[in-house]
């Protein structure tokens, strides 16, 4: 069986850690996309590289709005974390970054942050969640937790890129 998370407010402290895992966690998905695009248009969009823009989206979110950002912790290590934000006017709930560590993933740990993110959802009088994600292969998993929890594919889309 597997041990539950501690599911917390996020800390600045926790910062360092919060950018380690999801820069651990998103590697196949941005390797998958240089492979697909080929050098030169990865390198247009990311030119100082995905993983600062990464760190930089995770880090805005913290500062901005650290009521809306949580960690998971087994035995007191940071295993994962989650942010979201309230759309208290038409009230829907979004959830935004997330993941787990790869060495921590199959435990039931990102299950149990969505569960908790939902019932604040909830509490807070949301009608609705939201989550986006990749229909690539790189987000199977993530579309994959996303469906065991509830969700459902409401609208696919795509990006287009063309060479001039």
């Amino acid at each position: 069986m597997n041990q539950s998370p501690l599911i917390r407010p996020a800390r600045p402290e926790d910062l360092p850690r919060v950018k380690e895992i999801a820069l651990r966690a998103w590697e196949p998905i941005y390797t998958d996309y240089k492979a697909r695009m080929g050098d030169e248009l990865f390198l247009l969009l990311w030119p100082k590289g995905w993983q600062d823009e990464k760190a930089s989206q995770i880090a805005d979110h913290f500062q901005r709005w650290p009521e809306w950002s949580l960690v998971a912790e087994l035995d007191g290590q940071i295993v994962g974390f989650i942010t979201f934000t309230l759309d208290t006017e038409r009230k829907i709930g979004e959830i935004g970054n997330n993941a787990v560590d790869p060495d921590y993933q199959g435990r039931g740990i990102g299950s149990a942050q969505y569960a908790y993110v939902l019932e604040l959802f909830r509490e807070q009088g949301m009608a609705y969640a939201r989550v986006g994600t990749g229909l690539d292969e790189a987000h199977a998993p993530a579309r994959a937790a996303y469906a065991k929890t509830g969700f459902k594919l409401m609208i696919p889309m795509g990006k287009y890129y063309r060479k001039l």
